[in-house]
């Protein structure tokens, strides 16, 4: 080979192996920067979840309750029946009028003596002026004839002294306008009486004019919009409102059912129950035996029995259709011991590294409390391990840990 050949050959080696060189560096350069990359991403990584760990986890709790005396006992009856509210009210205006504001809505809360309502009082606030312009006009009256009857006292008085010098005609005279007036004074006041009572009757007409809550309750029906005739009686043609609205109580509700007459006799006041909503079937709502109604119902051959709801709860509402438990206290049950642990939701019963554990919260912390879960109860389930009273989270989230800082919802 010449020798410009291989002098060409060697530069040519000596550039690939730069080359190379340079190659290797900006690789090794170029996987430092990534490597330092995934540090600093790992440490923020690392301090963003030390920062959410931190921040408290929004939870439901719930009380831990003792069993109820009745859950040792067996039913022996069952019967249907529907939620009914012992007080509810159609509440309309006093008087014929239309209305000017209707301040209700279905399902609203309201208290006793809440304005419900507005009626046009336009032809109301007339009589009232007009009542009482004439009450003040009596009374004008009345202090026109104080001053003539002083007057006349006066002039009686002075005429007593001078009787030698004027004659008995003229004393006389003096009397009777004394009496005259007095007597229209009289009058007068009695008329004041009766502007008095006019303008009573004319605020009354007016406080008509407003529909008020006569309970505390729930809107549970809204009958009429602003712009409508109302009236406390039926006009006739379906163009007159006969309510504004209906309250329910929703503290009076209780469950009334029909028993036939050939199982009465096992039914008797104030003996436990069991009732179960049709919309909740799981749900066990303990209840007691409140009266017996006298009458019976000959075409069912059934007499109704009234039940009260020993529990309140929101989902409870009137007219729903319910199934009633009627239990009887067994030996058995009675033989044993009252039934120890607590009752608490079964969504609160969580499992952990393979064992049952209820989170209770104090003081703002999560603890895990390991539990034996034992009977159910409809939402309910018995557990040995938490104390009557503790509050426990209802669905414990599945990140939760023993310690975990939280907050309670509501």
């Amino acid at each position: 080979m010449p020798p410009d050949n291989e002098k060409t050959m060697l530069l040519k080696q000596l550039r690939i192996g730069s080359e190379e060189r340079d190659e290797g560096g900006g690789a090794r350069s170029r996987w430092w920067i990534v490597g330092a990359a995934v540090v600093v991403l790992a440490a923020v990584s690392g301090a963003a979840l030390v920062a959410l760990r931190s921040q408290p986890v929004a939870v439901e709790v719930a009380t831990a309750a003792a069993p109820a005396s009745g859950m040792g006992d067996a039913a022996i009856l069952q019967a249907t029946g529907y939620v009914t509210a012992r007080r509810q009210a159609t509440v309309s205006a006093q008087i014929t009028g239309t209305l000017t504001q209707v301040l209700i809505e279905e399902g609203e809360k309201v208290q006793a003596g809440q304005l419900l309502a507005k009626l046009d009082d336009t032809s109301q606030r007339a009589s009232l002026a007009q009542a009482e312009a004439q009450l003040n006009a009596a009374e004008a009256l009345v202090h026109q004839y104080e001053a003539q009857l002083a007057q006349a006292q006066s002039d009686l008085k002075r005429n007593e002294q001078l009787a030698d010098v004027i004659s008995q005609q003229d004393i006389e005279n003096s009397r009777t306008q004394v009496k005259t007036i007095a007597a229209q004074l009289d009058s007068q006041r009695r008329q004041v009486e009766v502007g008095r009572a006019a303008v009573r009757g004319a605020e009354v007409q007016l406080a008509y004019t407003t529909v008020k809550a006569p309970f505390s309750g729930v809107i549970t029906a809204k009958a009429a919009q602003a712009g409508e005739i109302v009236s406390p009686m039926s006009a006739g043609g379906g163009f007159t409102r006969t309510g504004v609205g209906t309250i329910v109580d929703m503290d009076s509700l209780e469950i009334e059912v029909d028993v036939n007459e050939a199982y009465l006799h096992r039914v008797h006041p104030d003996q436990p129950a069991q009732a179960l909503l049709d919309a909740y079937p799981d749900w066990n709502i303990p209840a007691h035996v409140i009266a017996i109604v006298p009458t019976a119902d000959r075409s069912k051959a059934t007499v109704k029995v009234r039940v009260a709801i020993d529990h309140k709860d929101p989902r409870i509402l009137p007219d729903m259709g319910i199934r009633v438990s009627f239990l009887e206290h067994s030996a058995d049950a009675a033989a044993h011991a009252p039934i120890n642990g607590a009752l608490v939701p079964v969504s609160a019963i969580v499992e952990r590294n393979g064992k049952s554990v209820v989170f209770t919260v104090d003081k703002e912390r999560a603890h895990a409390q390991p539990v034996t879960p034992g009977q159910s109860f409809g939402d309910l389930r018995l557990v040995d391990g938490v104390g009557n009273g503790a509050r426990v989270v209802r669905t414990p989230p599945a990140d939760l840990i023993d310690g975990a800082r939280v907050s309670v919802k509501g």
